[in-house]
């Protein structure tokens, strides 16, 4: 098999798993009316958890290690800190963004 054909027959498998995987929820999902207590309490922490891995990797360096000195290591913290505090958004974005343009121009 050529490398063009065998890269179109992974993209097509891919692309048909993908496809079953949705389409078997889907299925099912019409039966679920109200998902059991414990199914319910791992589906809320998934945002939260989603969220993390978006935003972890602008705190840590190009090569994985972290740096304490970071502007954005220090706003991020500072940011996480007026959302825990305050659980104002606006308030969270103003400070976290305020301080990383304040850091990065000392």
């Amino acid at each position: 098999m050529t490398d063009t054909a065998e890269l179109w027959l992974t993209i097509i498998l891919a692309g048909l798993g993908t496809f079953v995987a949705r389409v078997s929820f889907l299925g099912v999902a019409h039966r679920i009316t109200d998902p059991p207590v414990g199914v319910q309490r791992v589906l809320r922490m998934i945002p939260p958890a989603a969220l993390g891995a978006l935003v972890l990797p602008a705190f840590v360096r190009s090569d994985g290690v972290l740096d304490l000195t970071s502007p954005r290591l220090v706003a991020g913290l500072v940011a996480a800190a007026v959302a825990f505090w305050t659980k104002n958004v606006l308030a969270t974005l103003v400070v976290g963004m305020g301080l990383l343009i304040v850091l990065e121009h000392l």
